[in-house]
């Protein structure tokens, strides 16, 4: 079963002082690109958490994002009341004023260095456990959103893969006409030469013109290659870069039996062939 590289997961958490929402998007990307932004008191949990990503995300341009909303009546941060006094005994020296405006001094004073101070959060154990079944909810939110996705492009997929045999089957149907047209176009271009004509060494040279032509391994490789691709679609794994290289394997024929092709109708069929692989290409791209 394929995944797609885009998704997004979300958890929200209320604990007794805070309001915890924990967010996961991702993107496609060649390789694994994390980033991580979590409150600075849980920093020492920050390697598991990519550990844990990276597990069950494997690939693609992922964000993860801690956000906290403290709801408790309380605040760890305090106005350092000697430091704001001894800065409005200074102002008012500084404006030499008996009867200056406190509250002028006050909101110049709460602005100064260390007027507010703030104890540092500590991590707590039973909370970030709580935390973590948030995690674990967001990242199974993501993979379902990822597998969602993907259903519509494997349904595209199997469409296009379909189609290319289609066009592969009316390939296989012209070969034969192509042969014939192809020797015909040969003795036409020699009788307008008007010329003494050995028999035997034309029907060599024919011979080795057309095995040049010939696409039967090519049809055959696309064919194996076609059918590979599909059997790799239905898998219980997601390997888009496997299925990426056996689309370049699919192009490489499709391009070979064009170019030998020498026959008009032949090469409209391969027009379409290329026409639904470059879809499949474009879609590629975003499966993990």
């Amino acid at each position: 079963m394929i995944q797609s590289m885009t998704g997004y997961g979300k958890s929200v958490l209320q604990l007794p002082t805070k309001k915890v929402t924990i967010e996961v998007k991702s993107l496609n990307s060649k390789n694994l690109d994390l980033n991580v932004r979590i409150p600075s008191y849980y920093k020492g949990k920050e390697l598991s958490v990519r550990k844990k990503l990276a597990a069950h995300l494997v690939r693609g341009k992922v964000d993860f994002s801690i956000y906290i909303e403290i709801t408790a009546d309380e605040t760890s941060t305090q106005i350092n009341k000697g430091v704001v006094s001894n800065y409005i005994d200074q102002l008012r020296n500084v404006v030499k004023l008996n009867t200056s405006d406190d509250i002028e001094l006050l909101k110049m004073a709460v602005r100064m260095p260390d007027a507010l101070k703030a104890e540092k959060e500590e991590l707590d154990e039973n909370e970030w456990q709580q935390i973590e079944v948030g995690i674990d909810e967001a990242i199974k939110e993501i993979v379902q959103y990822r597998i969602d996705e993907a259903a519509s492009l494997e349904i595209d997929f199997q469409e296009r893969i379909t189609n290319i045999k289609k066009y592969l089957a009316e390939v296989n149907a012209l070969d034969d006409e192509r042969i014939e047209h192809v020797k015909d176009r040969l003795q036409k271009a020699i009788a307008d030469l008007k010329v003494e004509l050995d028999e035997n060494r034309f029907e060599q040279e024919l011979i080795y013109y057309l095995e040049k032509l010939d696409i039967n391994e090519e049809k055959v490789r696309l064919t194996n290659h076609l059918t590979y691709f599909l059997q790799e679609l239905a898998s219980e794994d997601s390997n888009g870069k496997k299925l990426g290289f056996i689309v370049q394997e699919i192009g490489r024929e499709i391009n070979t039996t064009g170019s030998k092709a020498n026959y008009a109708p032949m090469q409209k069929a391969v027009i379409q062939m290329k026409n639904e692989l470059e879809k499949i290409k474009e879609q590629i791209l975003n499966v993990l």
